[in-house]
């Protein structure tokens, strides 16, 4: 319904999909999956809804980025931040409240098919940003929350950001981060205890035995080669992982 609603503004506008599988009202994950897609989209409207407060009193937002060249839609808990950031920084930003370019609701709870598709649509249009409500200061949205790791006694403490579609196991680690620990690293996790190999590739572990790769975003991934490590190893996002140097 959201891409019929804007196909019927914007007939001439081509939808790409990022994702449709984050969890249920994670909004964290959402904008992991943002943040880590924006690089390569192309100059656009970014429509982005993970809106667990739909009809609440959080506010609903278009953010101008990149001196024009971009902007995103969605709900202000969060979501956005992290991406609006890596794209330089907010210009205008604006509370979509104005009923003239948003679709009657039955009910207060599809704010995608009712206020951000057709939001998306009318700006992809040309319409004006200001023309979509009440000009907001972007400094006042709320922020996004990624965790950092810290140095511990005992090791660096690391947190599960995601666990994509194979299983592998996205940590919060950029690989300088580990590169006095060595070819080898102790990965702890609960009451568990297990030593880790870096590898290059997933191809390049062997059955069973689990791999730090660097994925495709840069970071620390704990895998295993042709299985899925968060069910082998019961990791999950939120997980707190510590490495250090095997004992």
């Amino acid at each position: 319904m959201v891409k019929s609603v804007i196909r019927g503004i914007a007939p001439h506008v081509t939808v790409i999909d990022v994702t449709h599988h984050i969890p249920p009202h994670d909004v964290r994950a959402g904008g992991l999956a943002l943040v880590r897609a924006v690089q390569y989209l192309a100059p656009g409207v970014v429509l982005a809804v993970v809106d667990p407060g739909v009809g609440t009193d959080r506010r609903a937002v278009a953010v101008e980025v990149g001196d024009g060249a971009g902007v995103f839609v969605g709900p202000d808990n969060g979501l956005l931040a992290s991406a609006v950031a890596m794209t330089g920084g907010a210009g205008r930003a604006v509370s979509l409240t104005n009923e003239e370019f948003q679709f009657p609701a039955p009910g207060p709870t599809f704010a995608g098919r009712d206020v951000f598709a057709p939001a998306a649509a009318h700006l992809a249009n040309g319409v004006d940003l200001l023309e979509l409500g009440e000009q907001i200061d972007a400094v006042t949205m709320l922020p996004g929350l990624l965790p950092i790791t810290r140095d511990e006694p005992d090791g660096l403490v690391a947190e599960v950001l995601w666990v994509d579609h194979f299983g592998n196991v996205q940590l919060n680690v950029d690989p300088e981060e580990i590169a006095e620990l060595g070819e080898r690293v102790s990965l702890r996790w609960g009451e568990q205890r297990r030593t880790a190999r870096r590898a290059t590739t997933y191809g390049d572990l062997k059955p069973g035995e689990i791999g730090l790769v660097v994925d495709s975003y840069g970071l620390l991934s704990i895998a295993l080669n042709v299985r899925p490590a968060s069910e082998d190893l019961g990791l999950r996002a939120g997980d707190a992982v510590t490495l250090s140097e095997p004992s």
